[in-house]
């Protein structure tokens, strides 16, 4: 097993790659291999769930970039949000907060900073249960929030519920954190974190393959 920090290093060079690409075809290819790791990982299911909000952004942010630019820079907006979007994905399911801000704390990253990471980390999949609860009760009242340009002008149906729900949540974290005493001293750790040779060869293995695809592109 890689350490969390390891794998958060593959996921920026990985999205560096990604932000540093132009071409759809490129960009198409850079995410059919992270759904290809993502069949491998068994996550394919949740990832479809999690496509189905995802989708009418990229559509959205492609046609926006499309009417100001031109089709060709429209679609390669569209597929970059997706391969950025995913390559958070995968790292996501293979990283758990929990492990990823214990690691970062013993890197020398203060506490408080590693905890907001890691409850944003936690409360991703939280969000998308109450966006698809949210979802399914506008359905049933005849709300029309799937994919397309049609649930565009009913989005706000989503968002505002939502929003609501996260702002409660979030109060209720904060009570949470102050009632255990959040920020006092002395605090230890189960586990100790440390990078191993693998982890060093996978941190380098990465970047280079980044800068390899750059100099290959370049030309």
């Amino acid at each position: 097993m890689l350490d969390p920090r390891t794998k958060l290093l593959l996921a920026l060079a990985y999205g560096t790659l990604v932000a540093g690409m132009r071409q759809p075809a490129h960009l198409g290819l850079a995410w059919g291999g992270l759904v290809v790791a993502i069949v491998v990982l068994g996550q394919l299911r949740t990832y479809l769930r999690w496509l189905l909000m995802l989708v009418p952004m990229a559509l959205f942010f492609g046609a926006v970039t499309a009417w100001s630019a031109d089709r060709f820079t429209g679609l390669a907006a569209a597929m970059g949000l997706l391969a950025m979007t995913t390559v958070f994905f995968v790292f996501f399911a293979t990283t758990d907060p929990e492990d990823l801000g214990n690691s970062l704390v013993h890197s020398g990253l203060p506490f408080a900073a590693a905890f907001v990471m890691t409850a944003a980390m936690q409360f991703v999949p939280v969000v998308a249960r109450k966006a698809r609860a949210v979802i399914e009760t506008q359905q049933a009242r005849g709300i029309v929030l799937k994919p397309g340009w049609r649930a565009l002008r009913n989005y706000p149906a989503l968002l505002i519920p939502l929003l609501v729900q996260c702002f409660q949540m979030a109060d209720n974290l904060a009570e949470a954190m102050e009632a255990r005493g959040f920020g006092r001293s002395g605090r230890t750790f189960r586990k100790s974190y440390r990078l191993r040779l693998r982890d060093w060869l996978a941190i380098l293995g990465g970047w280079g393959a980044v800068i390899l695809a750059f100099t290959f592109l370049a030309h």
